[in-house]
Parts: structure tokens; C-alpha cells; sequence
């Protein structure tokens, strides 16, 4: 250990070595990711501009839900001592998010602040067999008189002193700093849906789930992947919320894995720390569990689905006024139907009083947890205006491009001597496809396997009844020869297709003809061209001088324009 750790920026000869002379040392307690991002997301806030606070993190290296912690903490530029070193200091105030830290014997207050919403959840207990209520900090620190707790709303006031008597007159009604950015944030939830690659008609589903057995993800960790088998992918995407402490404990590469499939099907994961309050803000509706972010959706005013609800929930919180009133998912039924059910009845203000039994007073957290933090620093507030909460960036949240559907097709207005006046098409990622909702029975519903060049599962790719190009051709001679080249390699497909750089699509067919096709509106994968002349291929419609309209499932509807080429293979295209 090096001697600066030891004594910059605190320690008894600190002066020697730093830049900025505070008057007060604020030390931030972390011992879990979920308590330090909260610290994180804070108090940047509260003391804005502030040289009379020094501020120095220490870590708590005992939590089975430690890893990343010292990660975040650095990548955030926080100065981290040494746990032991807390021991040697007079801090003169030590803050957490976390209520299970063993702080050094000494004077300074504790403050401690909520890393979700209230104490809704019953916990393992680390210091022996037993549960405890998350968010209650050990009675030894309320009998010193050194704690104080952050609470959100004074039910949970009541409800703490209901299992810990010592913790009266230990507690300060602040709010929620969280729900107040939640709220201030939903001005820009265009911008983040388009963050998120929400376009305009679809809808985004968010799955959260809190961490244990009786979690969404303990108990339907392949949830995931169901919904976006059965949502179509033009009409829906899918993002997934893991709370962090499922990946402090299995670490990103088991849950990258149990989760390989969805994300194929082009599952947005949510990462761990920030980003899901952005995602949170731009869902139409939360498929969730008795964790927190649920709560926060609804109470912002998402319609839920409660697909698991663990008995480890606290009864007479606001999470179980949720479950009273929320629908429950039904995994055996029709997964579609009841996520666009719960959207269309959806009220907004559903959960006004659940948020009422959750929250006090929005808007005023920052103001409150700033004057109650220079309270205990005993240092007069800023002269600046108190804080108020700000609009969330923008999240950075990519996800795997999909290679592969299973592609639904309905012809429908058949005209003898024009074709069909309509194609309705439906796409599902192949890679978690169920095979429900490709077809209503009628003898003009067809479905087939279309794949990406791209495609790595070489089975899918030998299977596929159509073969796209992943990228368009820079010109037709070379999407003529793509075309050509692939059907020959891949003699079981029935049609090859290529988007063309400059505009328009070439459908090649095994029998030798090549199809024009020209869509309107915006930018399209050739699937979905090619779709149209699957189905009319297997309908026994003309492709010469065909008008067809698409109809990409409920989502929008485009005209096509269907030719045959003169020649399917002009010379010099080999």
C-alpha cells in the first residue's frame, strides 16, 4: 500500500499534501453496487461547488454482492481508501446507501440513505442464519445515536419503528431523489426511445426483476426470451432490467449466457448502473416482480404485469398495494394479447395511490437531502439555489442485430386478375420463436424461415426457405451475382434477397427469374420485400406488374411494386 492511500485526502497529515483546504470530511460508505450508484446519482448535487466539503469513499469489502464496486467507484474518478483506514480518521459525517456497513466506533453521524423504495423486502442476514428487513440499519448503530435514516414517506417511519423501537426519532422525511428524476424526465422520453431504437408505432417492453429465488429472473429466467418469440419484432422490442446485484453474484458472463438466446433475438440488457431510468421513462408497459423498479414504473404512471411476486415481500408496503391492484401475467396464455391489454386499459392514474403510499411530496428531495446533509456537517448550506432534480441523459444501449426470423405471411383481398390487394407480415426472432402467432388457419397464411447471410448458426442458414444479404449490393450487376452465388450454394432455399445501395430490392427465385421490387416509405431489410414475394409465390399471384400493399402487422403499411426482370441472367454477371 502505497503512502499517499494513507494520506491523501485524509489523514493526520492531509494538509501537507492536498490542493483544496474543506472544513468538514465527508466519507461515502460503499459495500454494494446498487448502494454506491445511488451515492453516485446523489450527491454530486448537493455539493455542487462546495470546497469546504472534502469527500473521500471507502469501500466495504464483505458484501457477497461487492464485485464492481471498486470498478464503478474508480471509473467514476472517486478517490477509494482503504476500509481499515476509517478506523484511523475523524470523519465529521459518514454516508451510506447501504444499511448493513459496520462503521468505526467514534462520534460523526451516520447517514444513511435508501438504495431502493423504503423496507419492502426481507433479506438474507449477513451476520448470521436469520432474515432482516433491507433498509434497517443494526440496532447497535441506533442505540449509539449516531444514525439517521433517509425515508421517503412517513409510513415508512411507521413501519420501522414497528420492528425497530430504537429507531425512533432516527429517521428524516426527504423523499425520493430517484422518482423525482423519474418524473422530471418525462419530457424526454422520445428522445430516449429513440436512444433505445424505438421508432415511431412500436412499443417497448421493459422486464425488470429484483435479485433472489422468488425473483422474475429466479423463477422465469427465460421470460425474456418468450416475449420476444411471441411479440413481433416489427411492432415490439424487449429490454431487460437485472437488478445489480444478480450481477455482482453471477458476474455478466453467466447472465450473457443463460440470456444467449434473447439477446440474439435482439434483447436490449439494460447495464447494471444509470441506464435503466432512461429505459424505465421510455417503456409502454413493465413486466416485473416485487423489486423496486416496478414500483418506480408504476408509480410514474406504466401500465405492469406482475410475472412473479416472491414471498419475501414485506406486507402493508407500497410494493404490496401494487400487487393489489396490478393484473398478473399468466405464462400459460397468450403473452401478446395480455401485454397489449394491460397498454390498452392502462389509466394513468392507475397507481396514483400506491405513488402516494410510496412517495411524499415529489419533487423536494434534493432540496431536503441537501439541508439535512450540512445539518449534520454543521456547516451553513450554499449560497446557490437548492437542487433541483435533472432530466436523465440519453442511455448508450446497443443491442445484437437479429440474423434470423420465422416470418408470418397472410395474403389477403384476392383479386384473379391483379393479385392480392394485401400482404400482412409478421416477423419473429428465429433464435425464440415458439411458433404461435404465424398464421389465423386461413389456406392463404404461409410462414418460413428467412436468415441473414450473416447468420452464424449454419443450420438455420441450411434451413432457411429465404436468404437475405446483410448488406446491400453496392450495384445490381453485384447483387445479380450475389444472388446467383448463393442460390447455387445453398440449393434448399427457394429465394435469394439483396437490397440494392441506391435504392430498390432483387428477389432471385430458384426456378431463374429475378423480381424488382420497389417500396415505398422508410428504409426496410430485405426480408420484408421478399416476404411479399414468397407469399404470392406460394398464393399462385403474378409478380410481373404487381401493386401490392405491405403490411408490416399493425405497424404501418407501405405500397410495393412487383417486376419481373427481362432476363434473370444477363451476360458478364459471371
Amino acid at each position: 500500500m502505497s503512502g499517499d492511500q494513507l494520506r491523501v485526502p485524509v489523514g493526520h497529515d492531509a494538509h501537507r499534501w492536498g490542493t483544496f483546504r474543506g472544513e468538514r470530511t465527508l466519507v461515502v460508505a460503499t459495500r454494494t453496487v446498487t448502494s454506491a450508484v445511488r451515492i453516485l446519482e446523489t450527491l454530486p448535487s448537493l455539493l455542487r461547488g462546495d470546497d469546504r466539503v472534502t469527500v473521500v469513499f471507502a469501500h466495504d469489502p464483505t458484501s457477497a454482492f461487492g464485485s464492481g464496486v471498486l470498478d464503478l467507484l474508480h471509473g467514476a474518478g472517486c478517490r477509494v481508501m482503504p476500509w481499515e483506514q476509517l478506523e484511523r480518521i475523524a470523519p465529521d459525517l459518514i454516508l451510506s446507501a447501504s444499511e448493513n456497513i459496520d462503521v468505526p466506533e467514534g462520534d460523526c453521524p451516520v447517514l444513511v440513505l435508501p438504495h431502493g423504495v423504503g423496507f419492502q423486502k426481507l433479506v438474507p442476514d449477513a451476520r448470521g442464519p436469520h432474515e432482516r428487513l433491507s433498509g434497517a440499519v443494526p440496532d447497535s448503530l441506533l442505540e449509539s445515536g449516531r444514525a439517521w435514516l433517509a425515508v421517503s414517506h412517513p409510513a415508512q417511519e411507521e413501519q420501522l419503528l414497528a420492528t425497530h423501537p430504537k429507531a425512533a426519532g432516527r429517521t428524516l422525511l426527504v423523499g425520493d431523489p430517484c422518482f423525482d428524476e423519474l418524473l422530471a424526465s418525462r419530457e424526454s422520453r422520445e428522445a430516449y426511445r429513440e436512444a433505445l431504437g424505438v421508432t415511431a408505432g412500436r412499443r417497448l417492453i421493459v422486464v425488470s426483476s429484483t435479485w433472489g429465488p422468488t425473483s422474475l429472473l429466479g423463477r422465469h429466467p427465460q421470460l425474456s426470451a418468450r416475449l420476444l418469440g411471441e411479440l413481433p419484432c416489427d411492432e415490439y422490442l424487449v429490454a431487460s432490467i437485472v437488478h445489480p446485484n444478480v450481477w455482482a453474484a453471477h458476474g455478466a458472463w453467466q447472465i450473457r449466457v443463460l440470456q444467449a438466446a434473447a439477446l440474439d433475438a435482439g434483447l436490449r440488457l439494460v447495464p447494471a448502473v444509470h441506464a435503466w431510468r432512461a429505459a424505465l421513462v421510455a417503456a409502454d408497459a413493465v413486466v416485473g416482480d416485487h423489486g423496486s423498479v416496478t414500483l418506480y414504473g408504476a408509480s410514474a404512471g406504466t401500465p405492469v404485469l406482475l410475472g412473479a411476486f416472491g414471498t419475501d415481500a414485506v406486507p402493508g408496503t407500497a410494493i404490496h398495494a401494487l400487487a393489489a391492484v396490478a393484473p398478473r401475467l399468466d405464462l400459460r396464455g397468450d403473452l401478446r394479447r395480455q401485454v397489449d391489454q394491460v397498454i390498452h386499459e392502462h389509466t394513468p392514474d392507475r397507481y396514483t395511490a400506491v405513488a402516494q403510499s410510496a412517495f411524499a411530496e415529489p419533487g423536494q428531495a434534493l432540496p431536503r437531502l441537501r439541508a439535512a446533509l450540512y445539518r449534520l456537517l454543521r456547516l451553513p448550506e450554499p449560497p446557490s439555489p437548492p437542487p433541483s432534480a435533472l432530466v436523465l441523459p440519453r442511455p448508450d444501449l446497443s443491442a445484437s442485430p437479429v440474423m434470423s426470423w420465422q416470418v408470418a405471411t397472410e395474403v389477403e383481398g384476392i383479386d384473379q386478375d391483379h393479385g392480392p390487394s394485401a400482404v400482412v407480415v409478421r416477423r419473429f426472432p428465429a433464435a425464440v420463436h415458439s411458433g404461435s402467432g404465424t398464421g389465423t388457419g386461413s389456406p392463404l397464411c404461409f410462414a418460413h424461415l428467412a436468415c441473414s447471410d450473416g447468420e452464424r448458426d449454419r443450420r438455420l442458414v441450411e434451413s432457411a426457405s429465404v436468404i437475405l444479404a446483410h448488406r446491400p449490393a453496392p450495384t445490381t450487376v453485384g447483387a445479380l451475382r450475389w444472388i446467383q452465388d448463393t442460390l447455387e450454394r445453398l440449393p434448399g432455399s427457394l429465394l435469394a434477397a439483396s437490397a440494392v445501395r441506391h435504392g430498390g430490392f432483387l428477389i432471385g427465385l430458384r426456378d431463374g427469374r429475378i423480381v424488382e421490387a420497389a417500396v415505398t416509405g422508410p428504409e426496410l431489410d430485405a426480408s420484408l420485400p421478399a416476404a411479399v414475394v414468397y407469399a404470392c409465390l406460394r398464393a399462385g399471384r403474378p409478380l410481373d406488374d404487381a401493386y401490392v400493399t405491405l403490411r408490416i402487422g399493425d405497424l404501418r403499411t407501405e405500397d410495393v411494386v412487383l417486376r419481373l426482370r427481362p432476363s434473370p441472367a444477363p451476360s458478364g454477371t459471371r
